[in-house]
């Protein structure tokens, strides 16, 4: 509940460690990329597989007790974790998950649907947020919130665009799916934070929405909430003010919901600058006195420490002027806050000094440098501009979800973090007029143009592997699911709630047979755009993400691209850190301390003086929280995502990992592997001692 990801169980140490070897093996059943944190309770594993169905293993032998199929075509799911709920008798076991915004409940002892939570065992999230459900194509997170008694507490994970759902924190009861209490995070008339915003922009704006995890004060009932940016991410003209509470900590009484305190780490966010790692609750000595405080780190690097009770800082935090935006009516805030201590465990900056050594083509790196050379780069908080701007760390840098743990004894914290710089570009958004005549190619290759283009590229190849390519999507995803991702989003892309299925079909058509299409002779002829000669708040701009790739698609910045960082927050202090992983492909030319690249692992400290942590390179370690050294390694056939469950069962101790993040490789999808169009389906490994 506190999210401490901290196991007490000694036994696996510093001195066994090198003893723990494959216990048992359960493949997933097919390639898909599940990211899932397994649970242990009562003896029985709970995991995600069989093409996102619910499975119940025997956690000794990783028998296969039963089955929960749900939607086979799904890609929204609540996929990084699940709520178990237990009656104070026992005799009452659920499991609390959502899938394609319905929140579900199924008997942990059998899988079945218990019938009687919401209506046939469903509750749809897309209602009662005040707006049009209908129109609501994203609303749950792929984390699963947290059980506080019979209420379960959940965030958002509202589309990325304009016209974005809220991203209200809701609490249901467990036993009938009620809405109990809600949030507003986008607050309404007479709440307080309303006039940071535009009058009634409470009934159209979105985000500010708490997709990653919350954490659990159970004995003083507060519910800890990290905030992401409000949409859309990089322009904010139609949203001035400092927007509360988007890019806050917020406290709230979790039985109520009501707010007991907040700080907001982004003032009108235009950097997707999210919190998107648990906040972490433990207790350190300041001062000379024991102080239980809640920290909070994100991607910007910075570890923000306060006073669980009053959200006083712990160190000062300072507000300093940052550049202003050139953009038509963006009024970017004057100041923003830097914590003066602890200092940050990312790089904050990027220029042609950092540029990675290892780049081979000497037109690559002269076109990269160029790039950096004639981009605005102004610091951390430069703004998106309609020139090159460069970001540092990027949208997806720093810390990430899952990405630290704490051990709540010595009051240390450990972090995983990635340093990947992006450069965005501000464009006018264009829509472009459906042929009035023509193929089902013609119309599609309009709504590529006006949705899929900016991103993906004219010639559909993408930037992989943040943005991946679209050439024969059709023959890797069946068109449910292709309508599935368009709808909903995945990973990093947005959702795009506003295209119809016709819109959908037809982009489909042209995506299967892109040869077919035939462009309009003037495309210009057909752009109906936005009007320019609208007030500036009425302009929508758009970004691609940007990240800097190689060709090879390893970061564009200097390695180690991948670090674990170790504080004590006693003293505010780094005590080590270290790359985590490697880039198989430069190990094999002795090319070592790079990290490995584009994580999302979650690191667990163990008692006995260990930290697990998988990585994208196909191992799982186990590091000495001393110094950071690796003590022992295991290499897996596919990737880690997500973080290691450690268990206890007749007095033995396991370690569980999920392997499947990007099962089907090929040298974009896992950078620095050899490339191959294997189908490579994942599984979940157990390892124990002799």
């Amino acid at each position: 509940m506190d999210s401490a990801q901290y196991s007490d169980l000694p036994q696996v140490n510093r001195d066994t460690v090198k003893r723990l070897h494959v216990i048992w093996r359960y493949g997933t059943g097919d390639p898909t990329e599940y990211l899932f944190n397994p649970i242990v309770v009562h003896g029985v594993m709970y995991v995600l597989a069989k093409r996102n169905s619910i499975v119940a293993l025997d956690a000794r032998t990783g028998k296969e007790l039963w089955v929960h199929e749900t939607d086979p075509n799904t890609t929204l799911i609540t996929h990084r974790g699940i709520n178990y709920w237990e009656s104070p008798d026992g005799t009452e076991r659920r499991l609390l998950f959502a899938c394609n915004n319905m929140l579900q409940a199924i008997d942990a002892r059998t899988g079945k649907r218990i019938v009687d939570f919401g209506q046939d065992g469903r509750v749809d999230l897309r209602y009662g947020l005040g707006r049009d459900p209908e129109r609501l194509t994203l609303v749950q997170s792929t984390t699963p919130g947290k059980v506080f008694g019979n209420l379960l507490i959940l965030g958002s994970a509202t589309n990325e665009e304009y016209n974005s759902g809220p991203g209200d924190i809701r609490a249901f009861d467990v036993r009938t799916g009620k809405l109990v209490w809600t949030f507003h995070t986008i607050p309404h008339p007479g709440e307080y934070g309303y006039n940071t915003w535009p009058a009634g922009t409470w009934r159209t704006a979105g985000g500010a929405n708490a997709w990653s995890e919350l954490t659990l004060d159970q004995a003083r009932g507060i519910v800890f909430v990290p905030t992401a940016s409000p949409k859309y991410n990089f322009y904010g003209a139609n949203r001035t003010g400092a927007n509360l509470f988007g890019d806050c900590l917020l406290a709230l009484d979790a039985r109520t919901g009501r707010r007991l305190w907040h700080f907001q780490m982004v003032h009108h966010d235009i950097w997707d600058y999210d919190n998107a790692t648990a906040p972490k609750l433990l207790t350190v000595t300041h001062n000379g006195a024991n102080v239980d405080v809640v920290v909070q780190v994100n991607k910007e690097g910075f570890v923000w420490v306060f006073e669980r009770e009053t959200g006083k800082p712990l160190w000062p935090i300072e507000e300093r002027k940052v550049p202003r935006s050139d953009m038509p009516g963006e009024e970017t805030w004057p100041t923003q806050p830097f914590p003066l201590h602890p200092p940050p465990f990312a790089r904050q900056s990027f220029t042609e000094k950092d540029l990675n050594p290892y780049i081979s083509d000497p037109h690559e790196r002269g076109q990269l440098l160029e790039s950096i050379r004639h981009a605005r780069n102004d610091g951390m908080f430069t703004p998106p501009d309609t020139r090159d701007t460069i970001e540092m760390p990027g949208n997806n840098g720093g810390a990430n979800v899952g990405g630290a743990a704490v051990d709540p004894h010595t009051g240390r914290l450990f972090v995983v973090s990635k340093d990947l710089p992006a450069m965005l570009k501000l464009q006018l958004s264009e829509q472009l007029r459906l042929p009035a005549s023509g193929s089902s190619e013609d119309k599609g290759y309009a709504v590529f143009v006006s949705s899929c283009e900016l991103c993906h590229g004219t010639d559909r190849k993408g930037r992989p592997p943040a943005i991946p390519s679209l050439v024969a999507v059709t023959r890797k995803f069946n068109a449910g699911q292709i309508s599935s991702i368009v709808q909903h989003g995945k990973g990093q892309m947005p959702a795009f709630p506003q295209l119809t299925q016709d819109e959908i079909h037809n982009l489909l058509s042209y995506l299967d047979h892109p040869e077919k299409a035939r462009p309009p002779k003037d495309a210009a002829a057909h752009s109906t755009g936005q009007a320019t000669t609208g007030p500036p708040s009425s302009l929508q701009y758009k970004t691609p993400f940007g990240f800097m790739f190689t060709s090879t698609g390893l970061p564009a910045i200097l390695p180690p691209w991948t670090t674990l960082t170790a504080y004590d927050l006693n003293r505010g202090t780094i005590e080590w850190q270290v790359p985590l992983g490697e880039v198989p492909e430069l190990a094999a030319k002795g090319i070592h301390n790079t990290g490995s690249h584009f994580p999302k692992v979650g690191p667990v400290v163990t008692a006995g003086g260990l930290i697990f942590a998988g990585t994208r390179d196909r191992k799982i370690r186990a590091l000495d929280t001393r110094d950071g050294n690796v003590l022992w390694e295991a290499e897996l056939k596919a990737g880690l995502e997500g973080m290691p469950a450690i268990y206890e069962l007749d007095g033995h101790e396991y370690i569980a990992v999920c392997a499947s993040a990007k099962a089907t490789t090929h040298t974009h999808d896992v950078p620095g592997h050899p490339a191959s169009t294997e189908a490579i389906n994942g599984e979940y490994v157990v390892f124990g001692l002799d």
